[in-house]
């Protein structure tokens, strides 16, 4: 029952931000109305590729308990090709990592909710070698 409510979240698994038509912006997450267009907006869902490239890029080092396994970790600005920047975690070692990089979403495991919990699951990204 749980592993059905948390798959029918469509934000959960997708990139799934809005648009607006008055304008054009794109943004992620989704916005009820343009910051630009005020009440002339237009907003409608839209559903992101997931394909992009790294604008910037940290390494954590120090992590909260739920993530000591996968630690050190990667964390980017992503220019979406056809949507906003967003920021998310790039699966893939230190000396790979680059600005410029392509990369792609993955469906990927972000935690565990203690030993015999519950397992937390969602879109990061990795390197797009296409």
């Amino acid at each position: 029952m749980l592993p059905r409510f948390w798959r029918k979240i469509k934000y959960r698994y997708d990139i799934v931000g809005s648009v607006c038509e008055t304008c054009n912006t794109k943004y992620y997450p989704p916005r009820n109305f343009c910051p630009i267009c005020r009440r002339r907006s237009s907003i409608k869902e839209e559903m992101f590729e997931g394909k992009g490239k790294v604008l910037s890029y940290t390494v954590v080092h120090d992590t909260p308990e739920e993530y000591k396994l996968e630690k050190p970790y990667i964390i980017a600005l992503i220019e979406l090709d056809n949507g906003p920047v967003i920021t998310s975690q790039v699966v893939c070692s230190e000396n790979e990592i680059r600005t410029g990089m392509r990369v792609k979403k993955a469906f990927r495991k972000y935690f565990e909710d203690g030993e015999d919990g519950i397992i937390y699951y969602g879109t990061k990204f990795v390197p797009d070698e296409d």
